[in-house]
């Protein structure tokens, strides 16, 4: 359906985030300024905006891991919903990446999901919600985020994702509000990690990786330590060989459903290895 007036897509600017967050608080949705500055910063072409009447109404975001993209902050005010927008927005989007990489995805609303589909994206692993307020465990992170530890930790988290988001990642610890928990195994080498932020409802935990399962505990257990009393979202990656129990246990509840949906290319599913999402903007 297209819209009975005019609209103007065009790329968003750094002014445009407090018109931005208008539109995230309307959603109900988690990020903050930081997180809007730094994929601007990302991709400062490739994140749109619809605008009526010099009145941001609509955004979308997009951000390149080498052959790899994400779209997020699909958003559209209220009352301009389904009247095609957001249908246009995804739309300039496409056409940006076009040519660029190899492989699309993004994480969708059950409400989402056609709209993608129509868009050719097709179902690839499933992302739970978890919510809960943090406890302390007395699990102690002793980690020193060095030039070592952020070479290993980038190192990891590339085997992680099967692509290379390293710009994302240094921007995520630089936003941290808690240290980053790091395990070594015996011979030193970093086997799991975890980072925290703020959200503007409540703290995030993501990413969060770890190569043996048995580690997933132990490292939640470090990061919600050093979150005791705070409200927390973990976005749970359903590949992923954690018993969600753990969470239950620590008083987490699940919240929603999220579909990861997958464009183009031969990518591989979400690795085992991802615990908790990076964010369903940026994956």
């Amino acid at each position: 359906m297209q819209p009975t007036f005019a609209i103007e897509i065009r790329v968003l600017f750094d002014s445009d985030i407090p018109s931005a967050m208008r539109l995230k608080e309307a959603a109900g949705w988690n990020q903050t300024e930081a997180d809007w500055r730094y994929l601007l910063s990302l991709e400062p072409n490739g994140c749109f905006g619809a605008v009526r009447d010099s009145h941001l109404v609509g955004t979308t975001t997009t951000t390149i891991y080498g052959e790899l993209a994400w779209i997020g902050m699909v958003l559209v005010e209220p009352q301009y919903r389904r009247q095609g927008i957001a249908a246009q927005l995804l739309t300039v989007a496409l056409d940006y990446l076009s040519g660029k990489v190899e492989t699309i995805k993004l994480d969708a609303t059950a409400l989402g999901q056609p709209v993608y589909e129509k868009f050719g994206f097709r179902v690839e692993s499933q992302i739970e919600r978890w919510t809960g307020r943090a406890h302390s465990t007395g699990l102690e992170t002793q980690s020193v985020m060095d030039r070592d530890a952020m070479r290993d930790l980038l190192d990891l988290d590339r085997l992680a994702f099967n692509a290379d988001r390293s710009e994302l990642i240094e921007k995520l610890i630089d936003n941290a509000c808690v240290s980053p928990v790091l395990l070594r195994a015996a011979d030193g080498a970093l086997s799991g990690y975890a980072l925290a932020r703020s959200g503007t409802k409540k703290t995030y935990i993501g990413p969060a990786v770890a190569k043996d399962p048995g580690l997933i505990e132990t490292l939640l257990d470090q990061t919600l330590n050093q979150l005791a009393g705070r409200e927390v979202y973990l976005d749970i990656n359903r590949e992923c060989l954690v018993d969600t129990t753990v969470l239950s246990e620590r008083g987490f509840v699940k919240e929603r459903d999220l579909v990861r949906m997958v464009k183009g290319g031969s990518s591989q599913k979400t690795s085992t290895l991802i615990v908790a999402i990076a964010g369903p903007e940026v994956g």
